[in-house]
């Protein structure tokens, strides 16, 4: 696929194409179907997807915390392997949160797992081009989720803000 990036709010039509997106990734904790179909109904105003030819490319999923509606956090950031590597993850990131801090938001959060150095680069480039400092604790360890085959890795918290356009 080639072409314009068209960046807008997904709908529900969009949700199968992003489990798509995040199987495909092959680094996302994959959702069902259904979560998918459900956040592009429930959160669209929270999310945005990107679409060349009509079709989706990326996505970042988000949602205001109910005990923090200054904070969004970002569930997912997801870019097809064919658009990789042109600044798209950056991209969707930029218009979510320029729309979200005319409603109210201040703050990013979002979980990563400590191995996951290319999401850690694309949220400290974030920071960096909001002029807004970055912060990073421990959220969740690896005993907090459940027993499976393959360990969890812990999930660090990074808060990005006070932000502001």
């Amino acid at each position: 696929m080639s072409g314009k990036h068209l960046i807008d709010s997904p709908t529900k039509a969009d949700g199968a194409a992003l489990w798509r997106i995040a199987r495909d990734s092959k680094k996302l904790d994959l959702n069902t179907p259904y979560a998918y179909l459900l956040w592009c109904r429930d959160f669209a105003d929270t999310s945005v997807v990107a679409k060349v030819d009509g079709q989706p490319v990326g996505f970042v999923i988000a949602y205001r915390r109910p005990v923090a509606p200054d904070a969004a956090l970002v569930w997912q950031v997801a870019v097809d392997a064919l658009q990789r590597g042109q600044g798209l993850a950056g991209a969707l990131l930029d218009e979510l949160f320029t729309r979200l801090v005319g409603r109210g938001v201040r703050y990013l959060e979002t979980t990563v797992t400590p191995d996951n150095e290319a999401s850690i680069r694309t949220f400290a480039s974030f920071a960096q081009r909001w002029n807004a400092p970055m912060e990073q604790t421990r959220l969740f360890e690896s005993s907090d989720f459940p027993a499976e085959d393959e360990p969890h890795e812990p999930e660090d918290l990074y808060r990005i803000g006070p932000l502001s356009r």
